[in-house]
């Protein structure tokens, strides 16, 4: 298959090929991250983090300034890519990365076979899922130590949730910057996948109230079919009384 023109093969190519490297380095940030806001951990356990920690954002620098290099067009490239910019420079976005474990659902495909909607759906209930954990994870380790009332995980993945499906109760609010950072990106998120899964089951709706209209649109013109056919049947037989 030819690929179009001005398109970047060895770009395409890294990007193919460190796909799953790079997926299988963000779980061992997510370990480490999770193990470290959770456990808070001392001594040597603390040291295995920090340097699983240091390897990922080293890998992930890498990554990120290889694809520049084997950019054709650098500026644009540079332009269309500050958020990979933002997720390596600033510590604050740094969990961001996770969402490169998005790439292991595809193993879910399979399940669904080569049905679009279906691939749709799940991609975007295990982004859900994982986009949950991880802003539980941020807003826990930026909120644990302030004056909000997010203290454990618990209230965590309960605000999450909540401001996920932009319900926002209310009881509990972020109190630091780096808290309400966490909540316009996760909400931002929210409303994206939400819109997603709405405008796919919306779709999966239409298309099977077209698929029944058809049929029966089909059946009644088949009967009526039948019932013409019937009509001449008699015609004809009639015609054929009279001369007799």
């Amino acid at each position: 298959m030819e690929l179009p023109a001005g398109l970047d093969t060895r770009l395409q190519k890294w990007e193919k090929r460190a796909e799953w490297p790079l997926a299988a380095v963000a779980a061992a940030f997510l370990l480490a991250y999770a193990v470290n806001v959770l456990a808070q951990p001392d001594g040597a356990v603390r040291a295995v983090v920090g340097i699983v920690t240091a390897i990922t954002y080293v890998v992930f620098l890498a990554d990120y300034l290889t694809r520049l290099a084997l950019a054709t067009d650098r500026p644009r490239w540079f332009v269309r890519h500050l958020l990979d910019l933002a997720i390596v420079a600033l510590p604050l976005l740094r969990p961001l990365r996770l969402l490169r474990l998005v790439v292991l659902v595809s193993a879910l495909q399979k399940a669904v076979g080569t049905a679009i909607r279906g691939r749709v759906v799940i991609y975007a209930i295990a982004a859900a899922v994982l986009l949950i954990f991880v802003a539980s994870l941020a807003v826990l380790d930026a909120e644990r130590s302030g004056p909000g009332p997010i203290n454990d995980f618990g209230q965590a993945v309960w605000w999450s949730i909540t401001t996920f499906t932009t319900v926002g109760y209310g009881d509990l609010v972020p109190a630091t910057p780096q808290g309400k950072v966490v909540g316009v990106l996760l909400m931002a998120g929210g409303l994206a996948l939400i819109g997603t899964l709405t405008g796919t089951i919306a779709s999966w709706i239409v298309e099977r109230v077209g698929q029944a209209d058809s049929r029966s649109r089909a059946a009644t013109e088949a009967h009526i079919e039948a019932l013409q056919a019937e009509v001449r049947q008699l015609a004809d037989e009639v015609r054929r009384l009279t001369r007799g």
